[in-house]
């Protein structure tokens, strides 16, 4: 008897070369796969794979594609909290923050100051940045602020912390 795998058998031959991932040249899960039944499609049967290397490199396999899984997620994730950054700074508009400028005094010394303004509008730029158009017509980026004051209401206005003149 032949220690041969009948044609009926076997798996069929590959006629493609491997792929590999456009983005940085490496294999991909696929072609792991590939490269394994591969393997045991072509092993001796004299000298089989063992048990244990079989397992170990199916495990293999099994966290190369769960770590691929968890990649995706966390990149939607981080999608989906980028665009949801905009709406949460979209609530600034129409109050008063305090924000950290860089400025060169004339001796050309950085110094921080601080300024405050009203926020007009809200925008997010190409490379995801959340910018915040103050009352002065000048953009900041959301990282520069360092405070956010409350809406004013009728108790600032009066200027007796919420009492009438008739209660003091």
């Amino acid at each position: 008897m032949a220690n041969t795998i009948q044609d009926q058998y076997a798996m069929p031959t590959q006629t493609e070369s491997l792929r590999t991932d456009k983005k940085n040249g490496s294999l991909g899960k696929n072609d792991f796969l590939e490269i394994l039944m591969t393997q045991l499609q072509n092993q001796s049967p004299a000298d089989p794979m063992k048990d244990k290397e079989f397992i170990s490199q199916m495990a293999q396999f099994s966290s190369l594609e769960q770590m691929t899984n968890m990649t995706s997620a966390i990149t939607d994730m981080a999608g989906a909290q980028q665009k949801g950054s905009l709406v949460q700074h979209s609530q600034l508009i129409g109050k008063t923050v305090t924000w950290q400028q860089t400025v060169k005094d004339e001796n050309g010394v950085e110094q921080t100051e601080e300024r405050v303004n009203e926020v007009t509008s809200v925008k997010q730029d190409g490379s995801g940045t959340i910018r915040l158009l103050m009352d002065n017509d000048q953009w900041v980026d959301s990282e520069q602020m360092i405070q956010v004051d409350a809406a004013s209401d009728e108790s600032e206005e009066t200027g007796n912390n919420g009492q009438d003149s008739a209660g003091s």
